[in-house]
């Protein structure tokens, strides 16, 4: 009575009225499909695919804790990858507190200033035999550390994901006009934050840094 069809898929919305009906199945179906399109939100808004891991956890456990409140005209994929990236902003405006309380304690203790990418340990310098696509790939990286959530979010989404303006607003809770001005914000800290790099390269073009913000980290794998 409760098994999937067998032989095909079921919708989006079958399986969650299945879910709804006590069907543990019928949510796995929804987790499998859904799982990686999250992680990969994630990762590239994490940066590491242990907290990535996490986040999807969390995204999936709110997604059934909720899933009543689950509309069933609405796109299940796009309600879910919503969740997704309100749990990866909520963790990284956790972890920028926790980083400025360690700042705090640090600079109590310590009379030393520390680097603001200290508190970042992936951002590490790239050795000089690398690659300059490489290192500019990881310059971009230190340079989303300095964003807010809510610009690292919508930077994410419009030129990493491909998600519209409006689904954009609606995941950081503004009107469209505001959503466009914090990618544009983004952007622009980005940029401004790797002009040191362009012109200690001298032969990184604002076009090969334009390419490098729009094009996808690679973190699929």
């Amino acid at each position: 009575m409760n098994r999937m069809v067998e032989g095909g898929q079921v919708s989006d919305a079958v399986a969650v009225e299945r879910a709804l009906a006590g069907d543990a199945d019928a949510f796995r179906v929804l987790v499998e499909r859904h799982s990686r399109n999250l992680f990969r939100l994630a990762h590239r808004m994490s940066g590491n695919r242990h907290d990535a891991e996490e986040i999807v956890q969390e995204a999936f456990l709110r997604a059934y804790q909720k899933l009543r409140q689950f509309e069933s005209r609405a796109n299940f994929g796009t309600w879910v990858y919503r969740i997704a990236a309100n749990c990866a902003i909520d963790r990284l405006r956790k972890q920028r507190n926790q980083d400025a309380r360690r700042e705090d304690d640090s600079a109590n203790e310590e009379s030393g200033a520390t680097s603001g990418l200290q508190k970042h340990p992936d951002t590490r310098p790239t050795p000089e035999r690398a690659a300059a696509s490489v290192e500019l790939r990881m310059k971009i990286e230190q340079a989303l550390a300095g964003l807010s959530a809510a610009e690292r979010a919508a930077f994410v989404m419009r030129h990493w994901e491909g998600r519209g303006i409006e689904e954009i607003a609606g995941v950081l809770r503004l009107k469209p006009s505001a959503a466009k001005n914090t990618v544009f914000r983004a952007v622009q800290k980005l940029r401004q934050a790797l002009e040191v790099y362009a012109m200690k390269r001298g032969g990184v073009r604002a076009g090969a840094m334009d390419a490098a913000l729009g094009a996808a980290p690679g973190t699929d794998g």
